[in-house]
């Protein structure tokens, strides 16, 4: 079985690497030699080098150049894990068995934008690791893997990316094989159980202690790295928050963010019910006590 690979951040490079170990056939690489879009870019040419792989650098994956290059090689099936724009009909219908896609969220729920952003900001208790063979509408086509997982507490952006990182390299061991040997089984979604993530903005970051501490807990650890941070505004500048701790508070006649105390390098700030320690942040000179946030 020939394999096309698309992708471009660290799960593709993961993914790829997996593949190499499992002697898959993997005929082509479509990748970006650099991304200013993708905070979890990831450069696939030196595995593809090592082992000989072709490889094309691309920016429109459906341009009649790049169709063109991948019916060159003939492949027998796509995968594409790690890619942000949309595949059309001429390059889902180029193979035999299609596109096979990945989408870290227990679909038909969440299909769409920043799975793994928006189940920590969210709070989600569970989430699962899906691959699924690629249509034109949005995560929507049949299941071909699909495991679910925890969410714990404790779990940020990195912990939870890892996470599922693991669980999506077992379920390719698992699912290659039925692919090469065409016993694999197709799970059509259930469409009426859906809705549609949409695309994050730098609104969606912003820390604002009108919010409870749990609601500011779960955005920070949502867009810790490799995201971008959540932020907060103070005197006209974006400071970046890493990481914060919830804190118990019960006077409730203090306004939300009033500075309570700042100890070393971390600064408790007043939230709408209770108090959150920020622990990790990019503030140049700290703000003072009674001042607010």
């Amino acid at each position: 079985m020939k394999i096309l690979f698309i992708g471009t951040v660290e799960f593709s490079y993961r993914a790829l690497k997996k593949l190499v170990e499992l002697n898959a056939d993997i005929v082509g690489v479509c990748t970006k030699d650099k991304s200013n879009f993708n905070s979890d870019f990831a450069y696939l040419t030196p595995i593809c080098n090592k082992n000989k792989i072709p490889l094309k650098y691309i920016d429109d994956i459906n341009s009649i150049e790049n169709i063109n290059w991948i019916k060159s090689l003939n492949p027998d099936v796509i995968f594409c894990f790690g890619w942000s724009s949309l595949i059309k009909k001429e390059l889902l219908n180029l193979t035999k068995l299609g596109i096979v896609g990945y989408h870290p969220a227990l679909l038909p729920e969440n299909r769409g934008r920043h799975p793994i952003i928006w189940a920590l900001a969210l709070g989600l208790k569970k989430s699962a690791s899906t691959f699924f063979f690629m249509e034109e509408g949005a995560d929507d086509g049949d299941i071909l893997s699909q495991k679910e997982f925890e969410i714990l507490y404790e779990d940020d952006a990195k912990s939870l990316y890892e996470k599922v990182t693991d669980i999506a390299l077992n379920q390719i061991e698992e699912f290659l094989p039925k692919l090469q040997n065409n016993n694999f089984k197709r799970i059509k979604q259930n469409h009426n159980l859906a809705n549609t993530w949409r695309k994050r903005g730098k609104s969606d970051g912003k820390i604002d202690f009108r919010m409870s501490s749990n609601a500011i807990y779960n955005l920070v650890r949502a867009l810790t790295k490799p995201y971008i941070g959540a932020h907060i505004e103070y005197k006209n500048k974006d400071i970046i928050v890493w990481k914060v701790e919830e804190i118990e508070f019960n006077k409730n006649n203090i306004e939300f963010g009033k500075i309570l105390e700042i100890n070393g390098n971390t600064i408790i700030v007043k939230t709408y019910d209770k108090a959150i320690k920020i622990i990790e942040h990019e503030f140049k000179e700290l703000p003072k006590v009674g001042e607010y946030l």
